[in-house]
C-alpha cells in the first residue's frame, strides 16, 4: 500500500485574518481534510467508521509554521503515514505553496482510536493498511 498522499487546495478569502494571511487555526482544517481524503483513497470513509463504532481520534498535533499562505494561494498537502505502536499511527504532513514551491508548514499528527465502548482500539480496516 502506498502510504503517501498529495492533496491540492486553494486559500479562500475568509480563511485569512486581518493581517491578510491564513489564520493559524485554519491549517488544522487543511491537514484534517487531507487525512480524510487519504482515508478515501484507501477505500475507507471516516463517517462510515464512526457509524460502525470505530472512532479515530487525534491525540497530538505538532505544527511548525514556516511561511504564510495568502488569499488565492494554491498549495499541496503532502501526507505520509507510519504506524508507531499497537494503538497509534502518525501522519507526517507538510504544506507546500505552489507558486514558489516553498514549504509553509510542517506537522506531525498522532492518531489513535477507540471503540464504541470507549476502549482504546484501532479498527481492523486501519490495521490492515499496515500489513
Amino acid at each position: 500500500m502506498d502510504k503517501k498522499y498529495e492533496c491540492y487546495l486553494t486559500v479562500r478569502d475568509y480563511e485569512c485574518d486581518l493581517q491578510g494571511v491564513v489564520n493559524n487555526a485554519v491549517y488544522l482544517n487543511y491537514l484534517e481534510h487531507a487525512r480524510h481524503e487519504w482515508l478515501k483513497q484507501q477505500n475507507l470513509d471516516f463517517e462510515s467508521l464512526n457509524k460502525q463504532g470505530s472512532f479515530l481520534i487525534v491525540i497530538r498535533s505538532e505544527l511548525d509554521y514556516l511561511a504564510p499562505l495568502c488569499p488565492g494561494d494554491s498549495f499541496r498537502i503532502l501526507s505520509r503515514i507510519e504506524r508507531i505502536s499497537r494503538l497509534r499511527f502518525v501522519f507526517y504532513q507538510e504544506i507546500i505553496r505552489e507558486r514558489d514551491n516553498k514549504q509553509v508548514l510542517n506537522a506531525v499528527v498522532t492518531v489513535s482510536g477507540r471503540n464504541a465502548a470507549g476502549r482504546p482500539s484501532l479498527p481492523a480496516e486501519i490495521l490492515a493498511l499496515f500489513d
